[in-house]
């Protein structure tokens, strides 16, 4: 199998011993060793899941090939809870629109298909070092680079559909800062720490889209429970923050920002 063939499907079809095969060539290719290879269960199958170190920094190994990516708001069914609590909320004066499917259509990515090349990403990311503009280039000189916002959004959810990486669901009961065991600290389906704590802002190489986090906005400010765990959503694109974060506001705070490594194969 060869890298550039590496389709999501391809990768969750291959036998243990292939997919040990392809992580190793990925692994030569940029000068790293293989950590680990398993699999998960994952959409009702086995999904394969290596993790690559190269300069001490993991990276884990996410196929490409043509994936859906985006939410259809339109198509989404929420359950009562959530458009209470929503509704909660919006009375208050928070979201932008009255009802949740509207807010949804508004803050989360648009049903999609692109063709993406199969890479290494980082299982964590990293504070920046530099402001968001001089990112590229500090990464560069370590021979990585910074993600397309396709690229993180396909290696969070790992081809589900769903609201969340874990699914449509999440408590009501709290929110993410409050919940210590919750659904947003397992690794993803990939080997990924992500989209697993609102108080962090990932960038990526698109000035107009931060991901997984909204530096606790949504905590801080009040807005409500399901508000309060929209920003681990996978297709949350979060142009405000991104605003925030590249604007002369957001200047002095670069450190506070985070950005996930990519290893091109």
């Amino acid at each position: 199998m060869s890298l550039a063939g590496l389709t999501l499907d391809a990768w969750r079809g291959l036998a243990p011993a292939t997919a040990v095969r392809v992580a190793r060539d990925a692994a030569a290719r940029v000068g790293g060793r293989v950590v680990r290879v398993d699999a998960v269960e994952h959409l009702g199958a086995q999904l394969h899941r290596a993790l690559i170190e190269r300069d001490g920094q993991e990276f884990a190994l996410i196929p490409g090939g043509r994936v859906t990516l985006g939410f259809d708001a339109a198509a989404w069914r929420p359950t009562p809870a959530q458009s209470a609590d929503y509704a909660r909320s919006a009375a208050r004066g928070y979201g932008y629109a009255t009802d949740l499917k509207g807010h949804l259509a508004q803050v989360l990515s648009p049903r999609r298909e692109v063709t993406l090349a199969a890479v290494l990403m980082a299982v964590e990311g990293e504070h920046l070092t530099e402001p968001p503009a001089r990112t590229p280039s500090a990464l560069a000189a370590r021979g990585l680079r910074m993600p397309t916002s396709d690229e993180w959004e396909h290696a969070c959810g790992a081809g589900a559909r769903t609201l969340f990486r874990w699914g449509d669901d999440c408590p009501l009961d709290r929110v993410p800062y409050d919940d210590p065991t919750g659904p947003q600290h397992t690794p993803n389906a990939f080997g990924l720490r992500i989209a697993y704590d609102t108080y962090t802002t990932e960038l990526t190489s698109d000035p107009s889209v931060v991901r997984g986090g909204d530096g606790g906005e949504s905590v801080c400010g009040g807005y409500g429970t399901l508000l309060g765990w929209l920003p681990l959503a996978t297709a949350n694109v979060n142009p405000a923050m991104a605003e925030f974060a590249y604007g002369e506001d957001g200047e002095d705070l670069y450190e506070d920002f985070t950005v996930r490594p990519v290893l091109a194969l």
